[in-house]
């Protein structure tokens, strides 16, 4: 066991990286190496399943021309406006600057990292990656989950750091990094290759998500006794107060308590993924136009 735990995944040269680049939402291929009760205060508490979980369309409208691509940044955002037309006006203006640049995504679990990541890959021309999964491909399927259980947290974080060295040394991607990706330095160094965007969301918005998906898929939650909510609510503070400072050295920063002031919503959990994406678009903006 000891043996197999030391090894690492590997991804594979044969990629194409000019034919990665063409086919938003590609898949990578690994070589494979191994197998094998407090109450909260009522504010806190389960609410309804988040829009976030919500059906995403990017249809365009034909009549693009019409809607300003910089909407959202103005806080004016009509309800009757198409944000898919926003969307793919922003995109299409950025597009030239990122100069083929790959976008990291950061953040805690339940963020919304794999949910935006596909609408930026998609309305970029990008191709789409979820660092988890690959990792999972490169252990013969096993889950995330599973591979804490069989083969510990830092056998995981090894072929974590593994897999985004060798993203960092392709183009036109977007990348969903595992929550715990930013604790390792060297990891900054692989994903500021490209630029990093931390969504940045409440704890509370993060627990009623991850409550409402369940919590089988998240290792890091499986030590907590309570109900559901609360011991989903009390893992993520801790993870919080260690991760927190990390979080902060991505180039740029998503914050939902932003874009719901901007909107007038009173919850994080009925801003839509799109309305995400612009708003990650803007402050890509902001830093590649510098």
């Amino acid at each position: 066991m000891d043996a197999l735990i030391s090894q690492s995944v590997q991804l594979s040269t044969w990629v194409d990286l000019e034919k990665m680049a063409r086919t938003p939402s590609s898949s990578l291929r690994f070589t494979q190496r191994c197998r094998g009760q407090q109450r909260l205060p009522k504010r806190l508490q389960p609410k309804r399943a988040a829009a976030w979980y919500r059906p995403v369309s990017l249809k365009i409208s034909c009549s693009s021309e019409n809607y300003p691509a910089s909407v959202l940044e103005s806080g004016s955002l009509p309800a009757s406006f198409d944000q898919a037309v926003i969307l793919k006006n922003k995109a299409d203006e950025i597009e030239p600057y990122l100069d083929g640049r790959c976008i990291f995504l950061v953040g805690m679990m339940g963020s919304g990292k794999t949910t935006v990541g596909r609408i930026l890959s998609e309305v970029l021309g990008y191709s789409f990656f979820d660092s988890d999964k690959l990792i999972e491909q490169g252990v013969g399927g096993t889950a995330v989950a599973e591979i804490f259980k069989l083969y510990g947290e830092s056998f995981f974080r090894d072929n974590e750091t593994e897999v985004l060295r060798k993203l960092s040394s392709m183009h036109r991607l977007v990348v969903s990094t595992g929550g715990g990706a930013v604790v390792r330095p060297i990891n900054w160094r692989y994903m500021n290759k490209g630029i990093s965007v931390w969504l940045d969301v409440p704890l509370e918005a993060l627990a009623r998500r991850i409550t409402a998906v369940g919590t089988d898929s998240r290792p890091l939650l499986h030590n907590e006794s309570g109900d559901a909510y609360t011991k989903t609510f009390r893992r993520l503070s801790t993870l919080w107060e260690e991760r927190s400072e990390a979080y902060t050295k991505a180039i740029t920063t998503v914050s939902l308590e932003n874009i719901a002031a901007k909107l007038g919503d009173e919850d994080v959990c009925d801003i839509t993924p799109t309305a995400i994406a612009i708003e990650a678009l803007v402050q890509i903006e902001s830093f590649v136009k510098k």
